[in-house]
């Protein structure tokens, strides 16, 4: 008997899902007992602190181009929240703040004046940084925020850590002066003004080697970025200088169109102190923050592969070793709806990612929008309190402060898994490009950052002072740094661009040739069989929806059984359970896809008394099989530009898993267009990033209107750089299939994970289909020798159609063969053949011209389908077939319509009427 069960036996409750487990919570043991009398006896002076600690931001120095006196709040009054006597604390008092703040006591109790205190509350919280902390809910994290952020001020940081810090920055600064020397016309976006970046990243990679951290994913817009690549992250700069020299930066063999330098990326080994980890900082496009949620699933694909954090198997183990950072502009971060997105799916589970580390770099300026003008709030951090995550505002012109602040962000993630944001206030000492003339509209802004000093200048100065550094030290960091780069410049030339693709788990995979390969997908029935058996086996005590007990396990068992009438959700079982045996792991993911849009997969099942849910392929039974893959249904939030940009993260991350995002209905695609256009079908051109993440796309025109008819793949189609005249090879940036029986799907799985290349796939979806009684196949289209097929030869060709006697050849896709095929027997016609193309991109040209072959009388060809002319797969398909296979075709279908449907049934009816009369007439 089999005896190999996964995660007992596929049986989880709510509680603890697949791929989710809630975080225990922390044991904090908060204040003792005698500090709490303490706080009794003081409670005026309690009140008072915590006043500080709740309202103190608001009057914070954290502005390094304020325009307005230190101290003071917008309107220039006092803030009356902080005013002592508010409370009933009297000059004359003498205060022991002891067991009031976490700070050493004086040495004698009592011994502090309200003044005295006053001013250490100020520097403490209305200093250079500042947290918000009071719109969080758990008395336990505020507690333990409140704690670490008042003893951060008793870490003085070591002489060397401030020269580091110092070389850091004025090495980033040294970068932009080279480069406006250099290169006076290129746009580099460069770190003028926010260099304390440098510490932060300085102290991140000290707290991940202390925390023993293997991964750090992080998403960075342009600014700073080339800074922090070639300061920080070991990229050359010799490759930055070729690429503004106009060479390529890939080997002469990829097959790539490249991008611009600001768009980098970095896949790195970073040692600090004997420690080492692996950093990822990812290519991203020129849409801002769009990358977010890329680092978010790459995270979570790190953390599968570690099978710690949310797939660990010991909850209580605490965070991942794999961290997410994200970094983010002043503007963009409140501007742009993908936040939202990405922070309430923070906490979702199979979305989870055990907590990110923010940094928004607050340029207070948009593209050239005053701050006042970009957001209705006073912090663009303001959304970080709709998941109560904790804020701590810094001036750029302390980056001691900053590499503090960072310790405490590393630390909560670590304790609490969740998210952290630092609000890092700086300026940029150009416009939104070096290019750019700020002024035109923010002069008075900029009058103030072209009248300051430089922040390495003013932070050298500072260590002057302090005499740890010379004004020959500094500028000798800056002379040695500048001549480092004079010497790469001159040797960008002989720069051999990194083959850094199709390394580490990529190893193995290539891109594929020009030629077409069939990839044998068939397994033998018996394994499949039970791979179906086993995805309706229950616990005896389970209770199974009487519906489907009768629908969907009764109903599944006995196709099995007869092998005959294998449906669409049978076949992708089949698909699914068979890659979970052969050890590869597969997502599935969208809104609400355990149950299916159309209630037709049911992988998930609910208890109905319990409402424990049961997962049945988890507890596949395997015997002899080494280790299972892992099944993970990811029930999303409504949302799909951050829902598929972090499934296209966890797919560049993960070759061996089968990563699958089902849109509700085909048009909801629009929502995650950003994604589609610039990572999904265009990163492996740009960047040599390989995917093999598939959409399905539910498809199909049955009376319901505009919305939700079309997946508008005539959009997809036109995004593939499939040649009009070319060969019908596999390398194309992005498959399009529109599959017609479950066979197809079940074969199109299997062959994105058995080839030895990864594509995107997108799978124009069916709908009715799904419980048609026709679109059914049987277990010989499953075995061994079968294979996905491009094009479906006419079923008929033999039958009741002579192939001799064809006149008129009709192509079609999808769903609509099957209603032009009941007309064909309704009408009696034996001189039309039915032709499927399966595969629209790539183009099956030998597929089809071999299909052709088979009628030699044939004199007309068409095209018919359920779209309007200016959709669908027409305007795609007529160049390549009249090109390639060398005969004119005609078009059948809908006119040009300005919506993908009428709304009116009697309409719809018509029309249908009308593409089905004169396919055949």
């Amino acid at each position: 008997m089999f005896s190999r069960l996964l995660l007992a036996r596929g049986y989880h409750s709510t509680k603890g899902v697949f791929g989710y487990r809630p975080r225990p919570k922390p044991h904090y043991q908060g204040v003792s007992g005698a500090v709490q009398e303490q706080r009794n006896r003081n409670g005026n002076v309690y009140r008072w602190i915590e006043a500080y600690r709740n309202h103190g931001h608001r009057i914070a120095s954290i502005d390094p181009v304020r325009f307005r006196a230190p101290g003071e709040p917008d309107t220039g009054e006092p803030l009356p929240e902080l005013d002592y006597t508010r409370y009933g604390v009297q000059a004359a008092d003498r205060i022991d703040p002891s067991g009031l703040l976490h700070v050493p006591a004086p040495a004698t109790p009592g011994a502090l004046s309200p003044e005295e205190l006053d001013r250490v509350l100020r520097e403490m919280y209305c200093g250079t940084c500042s947290i918000e902390l009071a719109f969080i809910e758990s008395q336990e994290e505020r507690e333990w925020l409140t704690e670490r952020y008042e003893r951060l001020f008793e870490r003085q940081l070591g002489a060397d850590e401030r020269r580091e810090i110092a070389e850091l920055m004025l090495k980033s600064q040294a970068f932009d002066h080279f480069l406006a020397t250099k290169f006076p016309t290129v746009k580099r976006y460069g770190g003028e003004g926010a260099e304390s970046m440098m510490a932060f990243y300085r102290e991140l990679f000290r707290c991940a080697a202390d925390a023993d951290l293997r991964n750090i994913v992080i998403g960075m817009p342009h600014r700073g970025k080339l800074n922090v690549l070639t300061t920080l992250f070991g990229t050359r700069p010799a490759k930055i200088f070729r690429k503004f020299k106009g060479y390529p930066e890939f080997p002469a063999d990829a097959r790539a169109m490249c991008d611009i330098a600001s768009h980098f990326h970095t896949s790195t080994d970073i040692t600090v102190g004997g420690k080492t980890f692996h950093l990822n900082m990812l290519h991203n496009p020129s849409h801002l923050e769009a990358v977010n949620p890329v680092s978010m699933g790459k995270t979570r694909a790190k953390q599968l592969a570690l099978r710690d954090g949310p797939y660990g198997d010991d909850p209580a183990a605490g965070p991942s070793k794999a961290l997410n950072v994200q970094v983010h502009g002043d503007a963009a971060f409140p501007g742009q709806g993908i936040n939202q997105e990405c922070l309430f799916m923070a906490e979702v589970p199979h979305f989870e990612v055990n907590g990110t580390i923010h940094l928004v770099v607050n340029n207070q300026v948009g593209f050239t929008t005053p701050a006042a003008r970009g957001r209705g709030t006073r912090y663009v951090t303001d959304l970080a309190k709709s998941i109560m995550a904790p804020v701590v505002h810094v001036n750029a012109d302390d980056p001691e402060a900053l590499t503090r602040v960072t310790q405490l962000a590393v630390d909560y993630r670590q304790r609490f898994g969740k998210d952290f944001f630092i609000d890092l206030n700086c300026f940029r000492r150009w416009g939104h490009n070096e290019l750019d003339d700020p002024t035109m509209t923010n002069p008075l802004l900029y009058k103030v950052v072209h009248a300051r000093d430089s922040i390495p200048d003013v932070y050298a100065r500072k260590l002057i002072d302090a005499g740890l550094l010379d004004q020959d030290d500094v500028n000798a960091i800056s002379k040695s740094y500048q001549n480092h780069l004079t010497a790469e410049l001159q040797a960008h030339e002989q720069y051999e661009p990194e083959r850094s693709y199709f390394e580490r788990q990529w190893s193995g995979l290539q891109q594929p040739g020009d030629e077409v390969t069939v990839w044998n997908t068939g397994l033998d029935y018996r394994l499949l069989s039970h791979i179906g058996r086993e995805s309706v086996r229950l616990p005896e005590d389970f209770n199974v929806h009487p519906h489907l007990k009768k629908t969907h396990v009764d109903a599944r068992l006995r196709r099995l059984a007869e092998g005959q009438r294998i449906d669409w959700a049978t076949a992708e079982t089949l698909a699914i359970g068979s890659l979970l045996y052969q050890g590869y792991n597969v997502r599935l993911s969208g809104e609400d896809v355990g149950r299916g849009t159309f209630s037709q997969r049911h992988a998930m099942l609910v208890d109905q008394e319990t409402n424990e849910i049961y997962i049945p392929l988890n507890g596949m039974a395997a015997d002899g099989v080494p280790e299972l893959g892992r099944f993970e249904l990811a029930n999303s939030i409504l949302s799909e530009e951050a829902v598929l940009g972090f499934e296209y993260g966890m797919a560049i991350d993960s070759p061996n898993s089968l990563v699958i995002w089902e849109a509700q209905f085909g048009d909801f695609f629009n929502g995650a267009q950003i994604i589609i256009d610039t990572f999904l079908v265009s990163g492996e051109t740009k960047w040599m990033v390989c995917n093999g993440l598939v959409m399905l796309l539910p498809h199909g025109y049955d009376g319901a209107a505009s919305e939700h008819s079309s997946c508008r793949m005539e959009r997809f189609l036109q995004m593939t750089d499939s040649r009009e005249s070319s060969p019908d090879g596999d390398d194309v940036n992005l498959q399009i299939i529109n599959p017609s029986t479950p066979a197809q799907y079940f074969h199109a799985l299997r062959r994105q994970m058995i080839r030895n290349y990864r594509k995107p796939l997108l799978v124009v979806a069916p709908k009715t289909l799904l419980r048609l009684s026709d679109c059914v196949s049987t277990h010989a289209d499953f075995a061994p020798g079968t294979y996905f097929q491009p094009v479906l030869a006419d079923p008929e060709g033999g039958a009741t159609v002579d192939p001799k006697r064809v006149r008129r050849v009709v192509l079609c896709s999808g769903k609509h063969y099957y209603t032009l095929q009941a007309e064909r027997k309704a009408r009696n016609v034996n001189d039309v053949a039915l032709v499927r193309l399966e595969s629209l991109c790539p183009f099956p040209v030998q597929a089809i011209r071999d299909e052709l072959a088979k009628y030699p009388n044939a004199r007309e060809f068409v095209w018919s389908q359920e779209e309007h002319r200016n959709m669908g797969a027409w305007t795609f398909v007529q160049p390549r077939f009249e090109n390639m296979c060398e005969r004119r075709i005609q078009y059948r279908g809908r006119a040009e319509g300005a919506t993908v449907a009428v709304g009116v049934g009697k309409w719809h009816a018509q029309q249908l009427e009308d593409v089905i009369k004169t396919t055949f007439q």
